[in-house]
């Protein structure tokens, strides 16, 4: 036990810069004091103590900020940054070396629409090891996030996202698709490395600024040729009409 205690600190010293010793991080961190009662909560929960361990965890999430279901597993070396107003729920499954910042949600998919019907079933998302969910992310669903893939701030995740893969918007999409661009296992704060990380929602729009300023350019030509073809015709002198006087002339005549 104190060995995995040893090791929760220690994550948090490699990941943290605003951490600066041991006792700090035991003292003050709530991250580090949610996951210690998890794990005696979960203790409890696997052996039938049920009430007692959401008693502990109801304690948890009173001292912390923090809410996690006793029912989830959770690997070695977790860290919940900021932590308040993260939830994860009871059938949840999260692998080795996986780093969550405040306000994650790892939920179900309307939990009150046929409770019944969901009890002891999987419903709610697997993380596996060295996965990265930034700030305010939702995680919804018995999905998959692989490893070492990192889910961006805010962004809803519905479908299950593959290994070394970056995510980001409501719904998230991949933005790293090519192997050349895909992240090794070392650790980039809030899900994101220093790279450029475009949203997809806005490569899309700036594809469709790109073709509306090229059919401007398109229309702007044609006018162009139009004008330089009806020039001519304007320019072509006009017979003038002939007078009254003249034609009353040539009557007389």
């Amino acid at each position: 036990m104190f060995k995995h205690i040893s090791e929760e600190i220690t994550c948090v010293m490699e990941r943290d810069p605003a951490a600066r010793t041991r006792l700090e991080v035991a003292l003050l961190y709530q991250g580090f004091h949610a996951i210690v009662l998890h794990r005696v909560a979960h203790w409890l929960w696997e052996r039938n103590w049920r009430l007692l361990a959401r008693l502990l965890s109801q304690f948890s999430r009173f001292v912390t900020g923090i809410e996690i279901h006793p029912g989830a597993v959770i690997g070695r070396k977790f860290f919940i940054d900021h932590g308040m107003g993260v939830v994860i729920g009871e059938t949840a499954e999260i692998g080795d070396n996986v780093t969550l910042y405040h306000d994650v949600t790892l939920g179900g998919v309307a939990p009150s629409i046929d409770s019944d019907s969901q009890r002891g079933v999987k419903r709610h998302p697997t993380l596996q090891d060295g996965v990265i969910i930034a700030s305010g992310a939702q995680i919804i669903g018995p999905i998959t996030v692989g490893k070492c893939a990192r889910v961006g701030a805010n962004s809803v995740v519905l479908k299950d996202v593959p290994d070394h893969t970056t995510v980001v918007g409501v719904p998230a999409r991949a933005v790293n698709a090519s192997k050349k661009d895909r992240l090794d296992e070392r650790f980039a704060a809030y899900g994101v490395g220093n790279h450029d990380l475009p949203d997809p929602v806005f490569k899309v729009m700036d594809g469709l600024l790109d073709k509306v300023q090229s059919l401007s350019m398109r229309v702007e030509e044609l006018e162009n040729e139009r004008r330089e073809q009806d020039l001519p015709i304007a320019l072509k002198p006009k017979k003038k009409p002939a007078t009254r006087t003249s034609s009353k002339a040539k009557t007389e005549s």
